[in-house]
C-alpha cells in the first residue's frame, strides 16, 4: 500500500499586508482531502475504485499556493531580513509540528496495541526518529513502505518545501520574472514527463520515487511564484463556498484512461487557476473567521494525523468492521484528528513558536 501525500504548510504573512482569507480556507479543505485519502487508501486500495483517489494532488495544490504566498509575504522583505533571518523564521514557523509529527509516529509505533511485534534495535529506531526530527529522508523501513521519514510519512511534503525555501532564497527570488516564466514551463514539461512514466502523480514520499516530489514541486512552487509577480489575481464573486467545491473536484476526479495526463493538466492549469481566483474573491467578515480558522488548522492537522491513521490501519486490517461500523469509525477518526489538531495547536505549536520568536527578539536586541 502506499502511503503518499500531505500538503506543506503555507508562510506566515506580513501582518501589515491584505490577507487572503479564502487561500486559508482552501488550505483547509486540502488538508481535509489529506486526511480522507489516508484513511480511504487502507480501505479501497485500488485509487480508480476510491472516491478520493485523487487525494493525493492536495500536495501539489499546496506546492502551489505556498508559491504565490511566498513571493507576497517576502519578494520585497527578504533584502531588508537577510537569509539568516529568513531562514530562522521558517524554522520557527515549520519546524516544532515535524518535531512533534515525528514523537507521535515514534509512540504510535512503539506502542500501538493493534499492531504485530516488529524487532527493531535501539540503534535503528534511533536513526529513524532522529531522521524524522531533521528532515532528514532515510527510506529504510520495509514495514512503512519505505517511507522517506518512517514516523511521520507526511512529512515528505515538508522535506521539499524546505528546499523551495533555500532555492527561493537564494536564486528565485532574484530571477526576473522572463527566467520564472522560463523555468516554469521547463518544470511542466518535466512534470508531465513524471506523469506519464509513472502513470500518475503520487509520487514523492518513498525513495523509489524521490525525485517525482522534487519534480512536482518544481512546477507547482514556481508557477505559484509566477502567478504572484505576473499579478494574475482574478476579480470573482465565488466565494469560499464556491471555490472550495471547484477545489474538491480535482480530489473527487474519476480515473480515466489517460490519467497521468489528466492528473498533469490538473495541476498545471487548474490549481493556479483556483489560487488565481481565491486570490481575486471576497469574503463576508464571518467567512473570513471560518476560513482563518480553517487555515490555521491545517498544517497541524497534516502534520500530527498519520499516527491515528496508522492506529486505524493496523485496527481494521485486524479486526475488519462492517461497513456502517466502519463508516462511524472514519468519521470520528477524522473529527477525533482534528480535535488533536486543535489541541496541538494551542498547547504546543503556538506557545513554542511564541517562545521561539520571543528569545530570537532578545539577541537580536
Amino acid at each position: 500500500m502506499q502511503t503518499s501525500s500531505s500538503a506543506p504548510a503555507a508562510p506566515t504573512l506580513s501582518p501589515t499586508k491584505p490577507h487572503f482569507h479564502a487561500l486559508d480556507g482552501l488550505r483547509g479543505v486540502a488538508a481535509l482531502a489529506v486526511v480522507v485519502f489516508h484513511f480511504m487508501e487502507w480501505v479501497v486500495p485500488d485509487y480508480r475504485q476510491n472516491f478520493v483517489g485523487q487525494g493525493f494532488l492536495a500536495v501539489d495544490f499546496f506546492f502551489c499556493l505556498s508559491g504565490f504566498v511566498m513571493g507576497y509575504a517576502y519578494d520585497d522583505r527578504l533584502p531588508r531580513m537577510g537569509k539568516k533571518s529568513f531562514f530562522l523564521a521558517r524554522l520557527i514557523r515549520l519546524h516544532p509540528l515535524v518535531v512533534l509529527g515525528s514523537v507521535l509516529g515514534l509512540v504510535e509505533y512503539l506502542f500501538n496495541p493493534f499492531a504485530s511485534p516488529e524487532h527493531l534495535d535501539a540503534g535503528w529506531l534511533t536513526l529513524l526518529f532522529l531522521g524524522s526530527l531533521l528532515l532528514i529522508p532515510l527510506p529504510l523501513m520495509e514495514a512503512r513502505f519505505y517511507n522517506l521519514f518512517s514516523f511521520n510519512a507526511p512529512a515528505w511534503s515538508l522535506f521539499w518545501e524546505y528546499v523551495a525555501n533555500v532555492v527561493y532564497a537564494v536564486v528565485l527570488h532574484k530571477l526576473p520574472r522572463r527566467a520564472l516564466l522560463v523555468l516554469t514551463l521547463v518544470a511542466a514539461v518535466v512534470l508531465t514527463w513524471v506523469s506519464y512514466r509513472a502513470g500518475n502523480l503520487i509520487g514523492g514520499w518513498s525513495g523509489g520515487t524521490f525525485w517525482d516530489g522534487g519534480a512536482r514541486l518544481a512546477y507547482s512552487f514556481s508557477a505559484g511564484l509566477l502567478l504572484y509577480r505576473s499579478r494574475w489575481i482574478i476579480p470573482n464573486r465565488l466565494g469560499f463556498p464556491g471555490l472550495a467545491v471547484l477545489l474538491s473536484l480535482a480530489f473527487l476526479m474519476p480515473y480515466v484512461s489517460w490519467n497521468w495526463l489528466a492528473e498533469a493538466l490538473v495541476v498545471i492549469f487548474y490549481f493556479p487557476l483556483l489560487v488565481s481566483l481565491g486570490a481575486g474573491t471576497r469574503l463576508a467578515p464571518s467567512m473570513q473567521q471560518v476560513c482563518m480558522w480553517a487555515g490555521h488548522l491545517s498544517y497541524p492537522l497534516y502534520m500530527t494525523h498519520y499516527a491515528g491513521i496508522w492506529l486505524f490501519a493496523q485496527y481494521y486490517t485486524t479486526h475488519p468492521p462492517d461497513s456502517r461500523s466502519l463508516t462511524l469509525m472514519i468519521l470520528g477518526g477524522i473529527l477525533f484528528l482534528l480535535g488533536v489538531a486543535y489541541v496541538a495547536m494551542h498547547f504546543y505549536d503556538l506557545p513554542v513558536r511564541r517562545y521561539l520568536a520571543a528569545r530570537w527578539k532578545q539577541k537580536r536586541v
